[in-house]
């Protein structure tokens, strides 16, 4: 069995509360020690041996972060079984073992419980010290335009003059300081480990992505979200949901309570269709907004207009009208700057103030952003990565490019292999120009992902297959003429290519602005 590496954000930031230090560097008063019969007093097990009281330093998943006084949660995963390295955990200090099965070691506590995942989210609730009870959180779901609409939201919560923390694709940022996301939506424990790290650093809100596998595995158990918004959602993440229908039952859970906490406002998507059921299932008594195109919609734009500055469009909310401008391109960042107005004013601020911070958003890393390097002709790159994602931003493309669409992309290996035909297509129908190369194959091999592609493919049509990214978008920099416009497509603000046993240096932008610069040299 291959053991996979595991980040625990809890390892490496202690609780800011009690007689730590937390990551903020202040130092707190003293208080009640965090223990196991403190920690386990209110959580329901199917069976507890404490042998000895003892204090907590550390809630751990990966037995080789286990330090003593850590307790092990044994979670069996889709990759692995934390069971088995349960003695390697005894080995290295821990005070006791949380599993779903019977455990048999001497002078340490065993708490077996129903749901190894559930009892990870209460205990560290209690660990962290309820971080979420102190901070608004906003939870946004969708396949696409997360990353967006959860960094603009958080630039105009900002903006308007409350410090935002964001838990997202990109990065973390805590407050007084940022470090690179490693998971969209971390475990349950690193989740209240960041969110106790904002607190320190005073912040008021924090901005979560919430992805449907962070749902299904727990990871938001039990949080405190004041605010759910469900952008869309179209085919992603079959391999992990078997069907499309099991993929919305899943995001609904963030709506309807079966979290543990039932979101006091829903924001909604009602251009979607999965939106406009989502509508129907709320429960009782949460607030809704909905926003989209359609006349129904609380938030609605008209009048779109997009040229070289960005996209234009009058807002229409309570019968009246605002016109909105933005640097971010493309009909479907309508959507995303929909989205993120209607966050920022069901939480009670000014619409006026909020048009203003979208007129001065730049936008994020790796989404549609562009290359500069003195070329001739336009270089975009976007985490584009499923069909539907790039349908809408080569349709947007299409728009602004005078000459032809040329198109570098790939497919993930070890995930969704039915959508690989289907980006396959979005891309022949809409470009000009097709290479087709590595994304991330991971462990799959790549003539695998290639044949899987190939099945989208149409007689006559003939895209470029190209193992070697670099090498796929040097070729694509050769073809590029004035006016034409080149998407890198799949990996966005990545700086990194996994492959089967290995994690390589390899940024979109910087290979494209280095081989830019090379051909100039050549041509001198």
């Amino acid at each position: 069995m291959v053991r996979f590496a595991q980040i625990n954000i809890s390892a490496v930031l202690a609780p800011t509360h009690g007689n730590m230090q937390g990551g903020s560097g202040t130092k707190q008063l003293p208080s009640q020690p965090i223990t196991l019969s403190r920690l386990f007093k209110d959580i329901p097990v199917i069976s507890k041996k404490i042998p000895e009281d003892r204090e907590v330093t550390r809630l751990i998943t990966d037995s080789r972060r286990v330090v003593p006084g850590s307790v092990f949660f044994a979670i069996s995963g889709t990759r692995d079984d934390g069971n088995i390295y349960i003695e390697e955990a005894i080995d290295r200090g821990a005070v006791a073992i949380v599993s779903e099965k019977p455990v048999d070691v001497s002078h340490r506590a065993v708490i077996q419980v129903s749901n190894t995942r559930d009892a990870l989210a209460a205990v560290a609730a209690c660990f962290y010290n309820y971080p979420d009870k102190s901070i608004n959180i906003t939870g946004i779901t969708g396949t696409n335009g997360k990353t967006t609409v959860s960094t603009l939201a958080q630039f105009i919560f900002q903006k308007c003059g409350q410090k935002t923390g964001l838990l997202g694709t990109v990065q973390y940022d805590l407050g007084k300081r940022t470090i690179p996301s490693f998971k969209t939506t971390p475990e349950s424990v690193d989740v209240f480990a960041l969110l106790d790290q904002m607190r320190a650093a005073d912040c008021q809100n924090a901005v979560m992505e919430i992805s449907s596998h962070g749902i299904d595995q727990k990871r938001v158990q039990g949080l405190n979200i004041k605010v759910a918004a469900f952008l869309n959602l179209t085919q992603d993440h079959i391999d992990y949901h078997k069907t499309l229908e099991n993929y919305f039952q899943v995001k609904t859970r963030l709506f309807t309570g079966e979290t543990g906490h039932t979101p006091e406002l829903a924001i909604i998507n009602t251009d979607d269709d999965y939106g406009k059921r989502l509508l129907t299932l709320l429960p009782s008594g949460v607030k809704t907004i909905s926003f989209g195109l359609n006349q129904q919609a609380d938030f609605r734009a008209e009048s779109i207009r997009l040229d070289a500055t960005g996209t234009h469009f009058i807002l229409v909310h309570n019968g009246k009208s605002y016109q909105v401008n933005t640097l971010l391109p493309g009909n479907y960042n309508v959507s995303n700057v929909l989205a993120a107005i209607a966050i920022a004013y069901g939480q009670g601020f000014h619409l006026e103030a909020i048009i203003r911070a979208v007129a001065e958003f730049k936008g994020v890393a790796g989404r549609m952003e562009r290359v500069e390097a003195g070329q001739p002709f336009s270089v975009f790159i976007d985490y584009a990565h499923t069909d539907d994602a790039l349908r809408n931003a080569l349709k947007m493309l299409r728009q602004i490019t005078a000459g032809r669409l040329l198109v570098v992309f790939g497919c993930g290996g070890n995930r969704d292999r039915q959508k690989r035909p289907l980006m396959a297509r979005a891309v022949l129908d809409l470009a000009d120009n097709v290479w087709i190369t590595a994304d991330n194959p991971r462990s799959e091999p790549l003539e695998q992902i290639f044949t899987d592609i190939k099945t989208g493919i149409k007689t006559g049509e003939n895209p470029v297959f190209i193992s070697d990214r670099r090498h796929a978008i040097g070729l694509a920099l050769d073809e590029a003429k004035p006016g034409d416009t080149l998407l890198i497509a799949g990996k966005g603000h990545e700086t990194f290519q996994e492959f089967a046993d290995t994690v390589i240096p390899f940024d979109d932008r910087q290979v494209a602005q280095e081989l830019i610069q090379i051909k100039r040299l050549k041509r001198t």
